[in-house]
């Protein structure tokens, strides 16, 4: 029986760096499943992307190892194709959030055999000023710059402990914008601290929504949104509801829109994916509603 392509996008960078090791075992799992794999290695940031879009009509499947950055830049090449191929993820970062989600080993070699025996899965996407896309989440504010400021070596020798301290350092320098937020149902204008917009369950490895109803394609969005504190008992109030996933009070507000839109009065600083999304006045983001199939 002739095999089916398999275009294999290798980040030899992600997490430990230990990707090269598992190598072997992966191509060995997916030729026995009835894939021949090319191997593409990323050299830097884009790289996902563009050997996507250049390649992936070539191949039945594209499979990624690496972080949710290199997940992030695989989808964002196969949303930008008709009809593209199956994804496949092999996790291979530190926090790893659209693997949890989807609850994907983190183990390689058994990450490799769900994408030859596993089933497919709809996956929305989100895209981000019409240019830009993400997989599941952009956002602004307070720790949102945790996870590409904490360094490397940190986060490989603790994983998500790293976040949290490098997060619980930055309380001092809590700042807050004057933000107007447009979704499908209304608008607010207020104070806020963080906002977020996402499609996982699992943010930065230690902010959950799986209580909330959360699905991946239905064309939604999961916005959060966090007003400023008072003072700081209203700031211990306001970690605990987040801890808590509760959603529901005066302070964090949690709401579902198709798009998005905010305002500022001044430039501020974005992340999507865990990585640097650049300094915007504007942010439009929108759902694609199931461009991706994704093994599970």
């Amino acid at each position: 029986m002739q095999k089916k392509k398999l275009m294999l996008i290798f980040n030899p960078a992600a997490g430990k760096g230990e990707g090269l090791v598992n190598l072997g075992p992966i191509l060995q799992v997916l030729s026995n499943g009835g894939y021949l794999p090319t191997v593409f290695c990323t050299t830097g940031a884009g790289d996902a992307t563009r050997l996507v879009k250049e390649y992936c009509s070539e191949y039945d499947c594209v499979t990624c190892i690496g972080g949710d950055g290199t997940l992030s830049e695989t989808v964002a090449g196969l949303a930008q194709i008709d009809d593209p191929p199956l994804l496949g993820y092999i996790p291979q970062g530190t926090a790893n959030d659209v693997a949890t989600t989807l609850n994907l080993s983190h183990i390689p070699v058994a990450a490799a055999k769900t994408i030859v025996s596993g089933s497919p899965v709809n996956l929305d996407v989100g895209r981000f000023n019409k240019n830009d896309y993400f997989t599941y989440i952009a956002a602004f504010g307070a720790f949102t710059d945790v996870s590409y400021e904490t360094p490397r070596e940190s986060k490989n020798t603790l994983g998500h402990f790293a976040y949290v301290l490098n997060a619980m350092g930055k309380l001092s320098r809590l700042t807050y914008h004057n933000v107007k937020v447009e979704y499908d149902n209304g608008k607010i204008e207020d104070q806020f601290v963080f906002g977020s917009v996402s499609n996982s369950t699992s943010v930065a490895g230690f902010v959950k929504l799986t209580d909330n109803g959360v699905e991946l394609d239905d064309g939604l969005f999961e916005v959060i949104l966090i007003k400023r504190p008072a003072n700081v008992i209203e700031m211990n109030q306001i970690v605990s509801a987040v801890l808590a996933r509760n959603y529901s009070g005066n302070k964090v507000i949690m709401l579902r829109s198709k798009n998005v839109k905010f305002s500022f009065h001044r430039p501020v600083k974005w992340t999507r994916d865990g990585e640097a999304g650049g300094t915007h006045k504007e942010v439009l983001c929108e759902n694609i509603h199931s461009p991706i199939r994704i093994m599970t």
